[in-house]
């Protein structure tokens, strides 16, 4: 199965950039700029293909801006232009092709159910489930009854 370009982190002209860390967190963990960017809510695809659009040192600033909007690891604010200059040296000279949006669920024509069907369903499957549960727990599974069909007893 071939994954969606998004997903296809093995073949990503910014995997050096994004797993390239910023030094380490207050407890001793490594702080790449994937683990930085996601924490600050960017998309760190989005922001890799941005800053690597731009002149270095441009994109150098960009990113110790948002360097400086991470708390203190084992590195300072004012080190936040050092950071950002070593970690733009792993940018690609240009962006790859865009990568498309992730559609939210629902929104994508004809391929999924609409949310009549997805309800009809969900209904249609406990209306299922109860008919199933009745008919197991009401039967009887006795196959040797007293007496049989038209059959009275006499004694």
């Amino acid at each position: 199965m071939t994954l969606r370009p998004e997903f296809t982190l093995g073949h990503s002209p910014y995997n050096a950039f994004l797993f390239a860390e910023v030094g380490d967190e207050q407890v001793g963990v490594p702080l790449t700029v994937l683990t930085a960017l996601t924490r600050l809510g960017v998309d760190p695809w989005q922001e890799a293909a941005r800053l690597s659009d731009l002149p270095r040192d441009a994109a150098a600033r960009a990113l110790a801006a948002t360097i400086a909007r991470l708390p203190e690891g084992n590195w300072k604010a004012t080190d936040a232009e050092a950071i950002a200059a070593r970690l733009v040296s792993w940018l690609p000279e240009h962006s790859a092709r865009p990568i498309p949006p992730v559609a939210p669920a629902g929104s994508r024509g004809g391929t999924n159910m609409g949310p009549g069907l997805s309800k009809a369903l969900a209904w249609g499957v406990l209306v299922a489930a109860l008919l199933f549960f009745a008919v197991n727990h009401f039967t009887s599974n006795n196959l040797e009854s007293g007496k049989r069909p038209g059959e009275t007893t006499q004694r």
